[in-house]
């Protein structure tokens, strides 16, 4: 059953190994209604977590909650609430914008006229409208990246997890996918997002968590990570709490 007043993601001692710990007893809390950056250096473990969260891994050691489901017990109603955009998601090249999200929704069980609304309505919003007819094959980096967004967002998760999202983006489309993120926010969803772009994370997440070797470091919001460190911006704080001795 899930919780109402539980947290949108509860990790626990989490452990993943490949070899080498990638993750290594993790704790992680992230509130629903809010946008959490989840940074870190090359290899610290951000996308074996997600990954994780998402269910495509399974975890050697701990606990995952998905607004109060346990993903190890109750998989599928756990990730019923939730979307993962990997930062080099998959497309059917041979589907229409229009077909692609008839697809995914039919695979979410999201009823047939409403899909059609929403799909349309992030068509427009992400300014795809009006290549709505043409195959993703001969789309752009950028613009695969948009509709793989709509994708994730056609069955209205609770929780959206996404994994470098502006990754290839122009500043025009950049804006529109921070903005469609901060309206899913707004509307009291929760994303939880990894990027190397320092810049996004200081303007746009509530909080930040900062994993090295596969553990949380540190967390908070940008002030009170500068008051652990004597660094002006997100950059100065990361690097030197990122700093190895």
């Amino acid at each position: 059953m899930k919780d109402d007043l539980a947290p949108a993601l509860r990790i626990a001692g989490l452990h993943k190994s490949y070899g080498r710990p990638a993750v290594d007893g993790l704790d992680l809390t992230v509130r629903r209604g809010e946008l959490y950056a989840l940074l870190g250096p090359n290899g610290a473990g951000k996308t074996t977590t997600l990954r994780m969260v998402a269910g495509l891994v399974a975890p050697d050691a701990g606990s995952i909650e998905v607004l109060g489901i346990d993903l190890a017990s109750t998989p599928q109603e756990a990730k019923r609430r939730l979307a993962y955009l990997p930062d080099d998601p998959m497309l059917y090249g041979k589907l229409k914008p229009t077909e692609y999200l008839e697809f995914v929704a039919g695979l979410w069980g999201v009823d047939a006229a409403a899909a059609e609304t929403r799909a349309r309505a992030l068509l427009d919003w992400l300014d795809l409208d009006q290549h709505a007819h043409e195959l993703a094959e001969g789309f752009s980096r950028g613009m695969k990246q948009k509709l793989a967004l709509a994708g994730a967002l056609i069955h209205e998760p609770e929780l959206l997890i996404l994994d470098e999202p502006l990754t290839g983006l122009d500043a025009g489309a950049a804006r529109q996918v921070k903005d469609l993120l901060l309206s899913h926010v707004a509307k009291g969803g929760t994303v939880i997002l990894t990027t190397h772009i320092l810049e996004v994370a200081e303007r746009l997440a509530q909080r930040i968590g900062i994993i090295q070797q596969g553990r949380l470091i540190a967390e908070g919001t940008l002030d009170e990570l500068r008051e652990r460190t004597s660094g002006a911006s997100l950059e100065d704080v990361f690097l030197q709490l990122t700093a190895q001795p």
